[in-house]
């Protein structure tokens, strides 16, 4: 099957199936979400679901947050991975959003890469889902999916999927298509036991072709 035909019908099976896909992460304003987002890293979007609501009546808005002390932020955020990194992050991420651009997120994701703990990936999270921009941001769960459908090839990098990627999605698409990804990766096509007898991808998913020697399609 040739890749444009491929994600043709990957493209059409999302948009029949998964026709609504969202961030599963809890936010009402961009500080919020890029809050959310310097969380996630390396922990579960349900875990940092859990945070939050203490967090935000503690630090409610970028100026209450720039105020806060690294003690007091990581106490809040102890339960989820590598809280000392992130509390400083979040601290210098709020001061520096005040400070630059007046406490108001930008939209450009050369911009938000100069706010601490905000690299390309939650750049491209914070444009597209706050934003819509059509930039997509590519994580573990995007670059497995991606890979083991044929979507991409050799990508050794997340910036090499996402290339690989946007070549080929529609841009009015490419905000949803990275939940379509990261939602089938967290819950079908998991790293270590993916789900492929209940996948609605499978007859055009090279990994289920070539690896598991189907002959069902």
């Amino acid at each position: 099957m040739k890749k444009d035909e491929r994600f043709r019908r990957v493209i059409a099976y999302f948009q029949e199936h998964r026709p609504v896909a969202e961030t599963e992460l809890d936010f009402s304003d961009p500080y919020e979400l890029a809050v959310s987002v310097i969380l996630s890293a390396q922990c579960t979007d349900k875990r940092v679901n859990l945070i939050t609501p203490f967090f935000f009546k503690r630090f409610p808005d970028p100026i209450a947050l720039s105020k806060g002390s690294q003690e007091e932020v990581y106490s809040l955020i102890k339960s989820c991975s590598y809280p000392n990194n992130k509390a400083k992050n979040l601290i210098g991420m709020s001061r520096t959003l005040i400070e630059k651009f007046n406490g108001i997120m930008p939209d450009d994701v050369e911009l938000l890469q100069t706010l601490p703990g905000i690299g390309r990936k939650s750049a491209n999270v914070i444009a597209s889902v706050i934003f819509g921009k059509p930039v997509l941001a590519v994580d573990t769960h995007v670059h497995r999916v991606a890979a083991r459908i044929g979507l991409t090839r050799n990508a050794k990098t997340p910036l090499q999927t996402e290339l690989q990627l946007i070549r080929y999605i529609p841009t009015s698409l490419i905000p949803i298509a990275h939940h379509w990804f990261i939602l089938h990766g967290r819950y079908i096509c998991q790293a270590r036991k993916p789900k492929c007898d209940e996948c609605g991808l499978s007859c055009f998913c090279q990994y289920f072709q070539e690896k598991l020697k189907s002959e069902i399609c």
